[in-house]
């Protein structure tokens, strides 16, 4: 494999290989990568890439698209099935334009947003001001309790009331607990705004039903479409039944229409130029692998890992953001321990071990340093390992975290980490 890459290029060969050799030699922690099965990287390689379909299956701008409409109609479907939506457009490009294009179907430049704070574990796309959801839109940022670490729905509804939002956002990049999207609906619904969620992270859960689904309550949905569900990188936009035909004032034309056709004719030509079709194709792929029954399996043994590697950090005595965890992540709070998330990232990757640091709510510590990092079981659950594999990759971390600077301590974990790493090997070309 790669035979042609190494001769036209190999200085780009190395890396490839490189990044395969890094990949099944640590560990990777990082709550929002995966690693995608063969079938998904050879869809993701394919000659697609050499197709312009600007326009959707169908309603093309270009000839030739005879095939790369029957892939996006197998994603698209794969999808609806997958997560019960009436409507998915599959082109986006990432998680963040599927949220431009999202905000632009139903809102006017100006608008206000009620989104989680980046500090309590939203993500840049939710009204960070070096963003252009933070450029463009009113922000009002709700938060969780520090004493808890949860969200208060009550003063949530209450914060709702005061500002009066065009929409509410729920969603995070790294919140370790079940979001209440009934009650987000009700919120909603009180202040006449429309509901839109994120779930990049747990949308694999979504699927299989063990995080409650968006999708009956929510106007429009967005989602990543690797993390959790384990395909190429990409995004996705989603609206259920109730949803899809709505009725709303397009924020652009000042006209009445479908939810459908604003979301559509904002990722394109809204957004967006030609659609990526090997992406797409691959994207396929890894929906149709999410509809197998081992998919939901997979999810399950996600969820447990988290619960085991949240234990053993606890037992190490560390801090867990709300005491735990309930979905596939974890924000450990480094404060304790008298270390910053940027020292612990870079002491753990020099261990074989992969995290990435992240504010922790209330925060003292800059985005650059942190007083927390991000843990995620994604990636080694797909690698096969489980519970007691958790509970020693806990005791490694706080080994690490105890003897910062000390080379002889990071030496011997890469050696551990390395033999982990042989019990379960991931890519063998």
């Amino acid at each position: 494999m790669f035979n042609n890459l190494k001769e036209t290029d190999p200085e780009i060969f190395g890396t490839v290989t490189g990044e395969i050799d890094r990949l099944n030699s640590t560990l990777e922690l990082i709550a929002s990568e995966n690693f995608v099965s063969k079938a998904v990287l050879e869809a993701a390689g394919n000659v697609m890439t050499n197709k312009y379909a600007e326009g959707y299956p169908g309603k093309r701008y270009y000839g030739g698209c005879e095939q790369v409409d029957i892939a996006e109609d197998l994603a698209r479907n794969r999808a609806k099935e997958l997560f019960d939506a009436a409507y998915v457009n599959v082109q986006p490009h990432a998680g963040a334009q599927a949220n431009m294009a999202a905000f632009f179907s139903v809102l006017k430049v100006g608008d206000t947003i009620l989104g989680m704070d980046l500090a309590h574990g939203g993500h840049l796309t939710h009204g960070s001001p070096v963003n252009f959801s933070g450029k463009l839109y009113q922000i009002v940022s709700y938060g969780v309790e520090k004493d808890t670490g949860r969200i208060d729905y009550d003063k949530l509804a209450d914060l709702a009331k005061k500002v009066k939002p065009q929409l509410i956002l729920a969603g995070y990049s790294a919140h370790p607990r079940e979001l209440d999207f009934p009650k987000f609906r009700e919120i909603a619904d009180s202040v006449g705004a429309f509901l839109m969620a994120d779930i990049a992270h747990i949308a694999g859960l979504c699927a299989v039903g063990l995080h409650p689904s968006p999708i009956p309550y929510c106007d429009i949905v967005t989602t990543t479409t690797h993390k959790t569900l384990r395909g190429p990188r990409g995004g996705m936009i989603m609206a259920g039944e109730k949803f899809a035909d709505k009725k709303i004032i397009d924020p652009w034309s000042g006209k009445e229409r479908k939810l459908r056709g604003a979301i559509s004719s904002r990722v394109f030509p809204g957004t967006q130029g030609g659609p990526l079709m090997h992406i797409i194709a691959a994207k396929a792929v890894a929906f149709h692998e999410a509809l197998q029954d081992d998919y939901k399996v997979y999810c399950r043994q996600i969820i447990d890992n988290a619960a085991a590697l949240a234990g053993s950090l606890m037992d190490e005595g560390f801090n867990l953001v709300s005491g735990g965890t309930d979905n596939h992540l974890m924000l450990v709070d480094l404060t304790n321990k008298g270390v910053t998330g940027k020292d612990a990232e870079d002491a753990l990757e020099d261990s074989g071990i992969t995290v990435n640091k992240n504010m922790v709510p209330f925060d003292q510590n800059s985005p650059m340093v942190t007083s927390g990092i991000r843990i995620g079981t994604p990636a080694l659950t797909t690698r096969g390992m489980k519970e007691s594999e958790m509970k020693r990759i806990g005791q490694l971390i706080s080994r690490v975290i105890a003897n910062i600077g000390n080379e002889d301590v990071y030496s011997e974990t890469r050696s551990e980490v390395k033999k982990f790493c042989d019990e379960f090997p991931l890519y063998i070309f």
